[in-house]
């Protein structure tokens, strides 16, 4: 699995994000400082909302194959420049969280993503698990199997031919 760090402003639901995609538990933590689990860095928000504080984003974004900008639905502007994803070294995708809020602009938030320079973009929402399969499939390696492919490789392949 590829290893991705998560960018972001305060509470746009990186930690959230990251226990989702691990299969936790969601419940809420305040990331005070970098932390690394197996195959996400989990970043505080404010190193991306302080201009001092996010060069070490830069730095961190080395230890990982595939760097993560999110942006929740329900902002109502953007932290980004335009075509920051070009500072980048590694490949950027672009995640909009919160999806299913009632107040949420998925499209919007789309949008300033693009305008980074985010290529692909994936809408999640961590409550309802809605997207988190597609990043966990686009971070799979070459030849690895995710839990739902391991469950259909168990199976046994004549179950479907059961008609008579």
């Amino acid at each position: 699995m590829k290893k991705i760090i998560l960018m972001g402003r305060s509470e746009c639901g990186k930690t959230t994000l990251r226990q989702a995609l691990k299969g936790d538990t969601i419940h809420y933590h305040k990331t005070q400082y970098v932390n690394h689990y197996d195959v996400v860095i989990d970043t505080p928000g404010e190193y991306a909302e302080n201009h001092t504080l996010s060069r070490a984003l830069a730095l961190y974004s080395y230890e990982a194959d595939v760097v993560g900008l999110l942006i929740s639905a329900t902002e109502s502007y953007s932290l980004y420049p335009p075509c920051v994803t070009a500072m980048s070294t590694r490949p950027v995708i672009g995640i909009v969280t919160q999806i299913d809020h009632k107040n949420g602009k998925p499209a919007q938030a789309e949008e300033w993503l693009r305008l980074a320079g985010c290529d692909i973009v994936f809408h999640v929402s961590s409550y309802t698990g809605e997207g988190i399969w597609q990043i966990l499939d686009y971070l799979r390696e070459d030849g690895e199997l995710l839990p739902w492919d391991e469950k259909t490789a168990q199976q046994p392949r004549n179950v479907l031919s059961t008609k008579n």
